[in-house]
């Protein structure tokens, strides 16, 4: 699972017609502290997330399992929205 932020969103007028009505999103990884680092992707959204929160992001064929849409070209789909996170160093 990855951690990420919303930070943005993706509009396509012209897309695989299996993916019409999905909303796409633009996220960027953080790291469990909360900071941001340097990657982002395009996530299927399945828990309406919203812009600024905190997200639990699958990928691959977990992916395609949570968008329900296992035959779908999706790599990446949101799947929760984080409350917190705790971690002891």
């Amino acid at each position: 699972m990855i951690l990420a932020r919303i930070v943005g969103t993706v509009v396509a007028t012209r897309k695989d017609e299996r993916l019409h009505g999905a909303k796409l999103l633009v996220a960027r990884t953080v790291d469990p502290h909360g900071k941001d680092e340097a990657s982002y992707l395009v996530a299927v959204d399945t828990v309406d997330a919203g812009l600024g929160d905190r997200v639990l992001i699958v990928s691959g064929s977990s992916a395609r399992m949570a968008s329900g849409q296992k035959d779908s070209p999706v790599d990446a789909a949101i799947i929760g929205v984080v409350d917190a996170v705790t971690v002891k160093d």
